[in-house]
């Protein structure tokens, strides 16, 4: 699969989740649906911190220190603009001869290397899963989810 193909995709699955998002009412991303486990809120920042930190961090052999902080977004329309800002920073990175750098090798923090296609791949399954989770709040609270 090219780079072009896999962007189209990814951008599928964001469309999925954000159609799930605006499901939600702010006062629902509390939502925890087992103690110890994440919000809703949570969730949707830990994959824009996923996303950000793999491409513009881990890659760049060097951990994140800041992070994205959950009271920080109050409301769906934050989210999805912190979600919207993050994806946007990796299709500028992989705007230009995307399929090259896809095959570059990089230097991760903990010293290990990996293709930075793998890394892609890796943040885009990530997404997936979490969005799936998000799809199984939805449905705790009633609530159908998106048709993918």
């Amino acid at each position: 699969m090219n780079t072009a193909t896999l962007f189209k995709y990814w951008g599928e699955v964001r469309q999925a989740l954000f159609a799930a998002l605006d499901k939600l009412t702010d006062s629902q991303l509390d939502f925890v649906p087992y103690p110890g486990l994440w919000s809703l809120r949570e969730t949707v920042c830990h994959i824009a911190e996923t996303e950000d930190g793999w491409l513009r961090y881990y890659t760049a052999n060097r951990y994140r220190e800041d992070h994205f902080k959950p009271e920080d977004y109050p409301t769906v329309a934050s989210l999805k603009k912190l979600l919207t800002k993050v994806h946007a920073e990796t299709e500028t990175q992989f705007a230009q001869d995307a399929d090259t750098m896809m095959e570059k090798v990089v230097q991760l923090p903990w010293d290990a290397q990996t293709a930075l296609g793998w890394a892609v791949w890796h943040v885009l399954e990530h997404e997936i899963h979490h969005r799936g989770e998000i799809f199984l709040m939805l449905g705790m609270h009633g609530i159908e989810a998106p048709d993918v």
